[in-house]
């Protein structure tokens, strides 16, 4: 048994709760002026502005949502080994399964209806829906969708197939239980390796910014599906509670580097529509190998970090531990139906800079989607699927 599956490690679940908040942060900025596509968007107001927000974005995709893929991965295996495979899969469905398709058929819906509901007609035509528009089954027929729940999708696909693995494993007689020994530098270079070249190949058929199989971040895969997998390795030999600070430090230090030298070559000269600055990076352009090499070693080194730097200052319980540990998921699902409605509703008509709006909307929308989520989990049975 991993130390992981009997000793508690507080600051996974304020890791976990800060990422959420970066998604948050990530959404809204996107809402007003940065890179990226939501539901709802306002152009910037000025170009100052719209640059900060696209690098804010672009940092935050290079790392955030693979790291919570490890983070998920690092206790699926304990939790396979107490349960067994069918009643893994089953915890699983009703887990991840049931916020999908309650996100699917009616949050989705209820938040494109609210990211439109003040546009004119000509405005709704622009967007392609036939006004009169109004919340009945021929529009939530339209408007179904997974929207930042592809990421519960993916997941779900990843932990299936581990179980898928661990059944043939365990069917051939091998042991699974096996300790993994903490990875050395060169093992970490290897995997930045591993990642950067299974990125830049997937890049020729799936480009930044190109949607496949209805997953936005499809270009991303090599990153999370890599990560997902360390997160596994790393759950048998403890890595999270036992990677060395000084380790941690010195490859989000090369992180840091590589975004000063590896990001600028990956612009220069070159096309980046989804991140702000002009075209597609891939087929195998010579900037997709720069920007390849640094979205892997950001994504490695400022993970790295961030267990390092959760573990060493909020690894202890408390009341903010309590918010954190029970709320994050719950507050995952609800938050984009939470920014859309502030952002598309309440401040709609404010006139603002880009960037004191985006301000304002994030002090208004943290504190509601945490306490939407907390008051969401004291409803009967949310309490058990959440």
């Amino acid at each position: 048994m991993s130390e992981a599956s009997r000793v508690r490690l507080y600051f996974v679940d304020y890791l976990r709760a800060a990422l959420v908040c970066l998604v948050i942060l990530h959404h809204t900025a996107i809402t007003y002026g940065g890179s990226g596509s939501f539901y709802y968007t306002e152009p910037a107001t000025d170009s100052a502005a719209s640059g900060l927000l696209s690098l804010f974005t672009n940092f935050n995709q290079a790392w955030f949502l693979g790291a919570f893929f490890l983070l998920s991965a690092y206790f699926t295996p304990s939790s396979f080994d107490r349960k067994g495979a069918r009643k893994f899969i089953k915890d699983r469905l009703v887990r991840l399964g049931i916020p999908l398709l309650v996100f699917f058929f009616v949050l989705n819906p209820l938040t494109v209806y609210l990211a439109f509901y003040h546009m004119t007609p000509a405005e709704l035509v622009a967007n392609g829906i036939t006004p009169p528009m109004g919340l009945n089954l021929t529009f939530i027929s339209q408007s179904v969708g997974t929207g930042p729940l592809w990421f519960v999708e993916m997941l779900l696909i990843f932990e299936f197939g581990y179980a898928f693995w661990r059944v043939v494993r365990s069917s051939s007689g091998r042991k699974n239980d096996m300790p993994r020994p903490l990875p050395s530098y060169q093992n970490v270079a290897a995997f930045i390796l591993a990642l950067t070249v299974s990125s830049y190949l997937l890049w020729f058929i799936a480009p930044i910014g190109a949607q496949i199989l209805g997953f936005p971040s499809f270009f991303d895969v090599p990153q999370y599906l890599g990560l997902f997998i360390a997160g596994l390795a790393a759950a048998r030999g403890d890595w999270l509670a036992k990677l060395p600070d000084t380790m941690a430090k010195r490859v989000f230090a090369v992180a840091l580097i590589a975004s000063a030298t590896l990001l600028p070559l990956a612009v220069i000269g070159t096309d980046i529509p989804s991140l702000g600055w002009g075209s597609v990076v891939g087929y195998g352009s010579l900037s997709s190998s720069f920007y390849a090499l640094w979205t892997s070693t950001f994504a490695v080194g400022m993970t790295m970090f961030a267990v390092s730097f959760f573990r060493r200052h909020l690894n202890s319980q408390g009341r903010l531990w309590n918010v954190a540990a029970k709320n994050f998921y719950t507050a995952y699902i609800l938050q984009a139906t939470v920014i859309v409605t502030v952002s598309a509703l309440i401040l709609y008509q404010l006139q603002l800079e880009s960037m004191l709006k985006f301000a304002l909307a994030a002090i208004i929308i943290l504190p509601s989607t945490w306490s939407l989520a907390y008051l969401v989990r004291k409803m009967p049975f949310f309490d058990r699927v959440l």
